[in-house]
């Protein structure tokens, strides 16, 4: 699989350290543009360093982007004792070159610096035809996930589409303009993408994955009826029959199970326990390409317990019994909590021990539940986490797609119609149609119910944030059930600060408004 491949080439961000010497000498050890981009193989490493940004540091899929879709929206909270984490996660952030967003900014444009380099350069080299296009492709697509993630969470980034120079002072873009770079990135994506691979390419990009984000990014401008066009890849179209649900809802989470037919594309992570550094670009030390996240959400007395869940989705999964009275087999592969085990603090197990041996038999709002899908607590033996979890991270499931056809449905008027969609997925966890439990549904309460359903299927995957955003959920309001809205500014917390470092350089750039 994919995860065995991330090559990475000092080409994308040369380091030059020196002493008593001209530095206007090119360091003939240094590969440059000139001397790199000139083969088949110069053009595979290009586009492997471009995947390899989403693991070079913590403030990406490694971590923060979990920080910033889930502890940020009301599913989750900053429950340790990293006070920086706690303050940004609860809307009070008042350092604006603050690591935790200025570097996930930062890694964002590295992405996108990288996958520019591809698209400028491999069209020149002579090689395969179908492989140079593929390999665009890629780099479109994750160009296009870049600033997927740019317009999400900071708005108005400025869009660089060439190979940046020192002297480049780009201005902001407005948000529709982001918006109109995904989408054109994604739909380009979409036609010269393969819709599979087989052996070591396997997790790399695929036609798929474009027309998921793609859909994804039309959905979240509410503009139901391209989003409904481009899932309908899925359903009606090329793509059906490429992709079908697990019978076991927890394949989609655990390292033994990657990249299955319910993945549309994963952040691939693998275990080095030799790794001594994050940096990617550091050619002296082994890169750690396996993902910390697991130590940060892990519970006390494993992990950090930095992050960890709201004690209200334990109730909303509650709301409704299966077609044979049981509890919704979600719960347990969701959240870890005293009673994980329905039959509760005595039975239910966290590394090892029984919650009620670790953290004593309280139950209810006093006890903590920790996100339990980037655990790795299901493997036999394990009573502890680590920064290097091999656990991929699913970014996009057919199971997401459902849900987002089925809303794009509802959007355009077509209630009847995106029922079965949603259906498809209620019955995997064995809970009745809704055509039987909530027939005629109108408009409105139909996206209610895809509201529901989208937290009992996908909370703790990190598109809460961007839910709750593009429903204009997003408010005061939210205090009833995670208090730290109290604090959210309508008209400011929808997007983060753009790194005040950033503005100090470039004339050009403006920060967000009310910052």
């Amino acid at each position: 699989m994919m995860k065995k491949i991330y090559l990475v080439t000092t080409l994308i961000l040369l380091a030059v350290t020196a002493c008593n010497r001209d530095f206007d000498q090119p360091n003939p050890n240094n590969p440059t543009i000139a001397s790199f981009w000139k083969s088949q193989t110069d053009a595979v490493k290009g586009i492997n360093a471009v995947y390899s940004t989403f693991h070079r540091t913590a403030t990406l899929y490694s971590r923060f982007l979990f920080y910033h879709g889930m502890l940020r929206s009301d599913e989750g909270y900053g429950s340790g004792g990293d006070i920086t984490l706690n303050n940004v996660m609860s809307f009070n952030q008042t350092n604006f070159n603050e690591g935790l967003t200025a570097g996930t900014w930062q890694n964002l444009y590295i992405g996108v610096f990288r996958a520019n380099q591809v698209l400028a350069y491999v069209p020149a080299i002579p090689m395969d035809e179908a492989l140079k296009s593929r390999i665009i492709g890629e780099a479109k697509f994750l160009r296009g996930l870049f600033y997927f993630n740019l317009t999400l969470y900071f708005g108005r980034p400025p869009l660089v589409l060439e190979p940046s120079e020192p002297t480049d002072r780009p201005s902001n873009a407005t948000n529709e303009e982001a918006w109109v770079q995904v989408q054109k990135d994604l739909a380009e994506a979409a036609v010269a993408l393969p819709v599979s691979y087989t052996g070591d390419d396997v997790g790399r990009a695929t036609r798929g994955a474009a027309y998921a984000l793609l859909g994804k990014a039309y959905l979240q401008q509410s503009r139901y009826q391209d989003a409904a066009n481009g899932l309908a890849w899925f359903v009606t179209g090329e793509g059906k029959g490429v992709y079908s649900l697990r019978a076991d809802y927890q394949e989609n989470f655990t390292a033994s199970t990657e990249n299955n037919s319910e993945s549309v594309f994963e952040i691939q992570f693998r275990f080095n326990p030799n790794e001594n550094t994050d940096d990617d670009v550091d050619e002296t030390r082994i890169n750690n390409t396996g993902t910390s996240i697991a130590q940060f959400y892990g519970p006390r007395g494993v992990g950090f317990s930095d992050g960890a869940a709201r004690r209200w989705l334990v109730g909303e999964f509650e709301k409704e019994k299966t077609a044979l009275g049981t509890r919704d087999p979600r719960l347990p592969v969701t959240l870890l909590f005293d009673s994980t085990d329905v039959r509760g603090p005595q039975f239910t197990m966290v590394y090892g021990q029984t919650f009620a041996s670790r953290y004593g038999t309280a139950t209810g709002e006093s006890s903590t539940v920790w996100f339990r899908k980037q655990l790795n607590d299901n493997e036999p033996g394990r009573t502890s986490e680590g920064f290097r979890s091999p656990n991929n991270h699913r970014l996009l499931r057919y199971a997401d797609v459902l849900l987002m056809y089925a809303e794009a449905l509802n959007g355009i008027g077509q209630t009847a119609q995106a029922y079965p969609y949603v259906d498809m997925v209620r019955a995997r966890a064995g809970l009745r149609p809704l055509s039987q439990v909530k027939p005629g549904m109108t408009q409105a309460q139909f996206l209610a119910q895809i509201k529901h359903e989208r937290i009992t299927e996908l909370t703790g995957e990190g598109w809460r944030f961007a839910d709750l955003q593009r429903w204009g959920d997003l408010g005061p309001e939210l205090a009833v059930r995670d208090p730290e809205f109290t604090n959210f500014r309508k008209g400011r917390d929808e997007w983060y600060p753009i790194p005040q470092s950033d503005i100090d350089l470039n004339p050009n750039l403006t920060q967000n408004p009310n910052y």
